[in-house]
């Protein structure tokens, strides 16, 4: 049996609908770089609460 490789979870998309979404899909994953950095992993743009000091000055900017 041959199964789609996307499938409508909810409601109803005509097959033109599915076929945009396709190529939407398709046209950013070529966009991708195929290769990941060469340094590593990107540096998150966000900190983890657990790591930060259970303690912040009432001046801080940070809070």
């Amino acid at each position: 049996m041959n199964t789609p490789d996307i499938r409508v979870e909810k409601g109803h998309a005509e097959p033109e609908e599915v076929a945009a979404l396709t190529a939407i899909l398709l046209a950013r994953a070529a966009a991708q770089p195929a290769t990941a950095p060469a340094h590593g992993r990107p540096k998150a743009g966000w900190r983890r609460l657990e790591r930060t000091p259970g303690f912040r000055a009432p001046h801080s900017w940070q809070g």
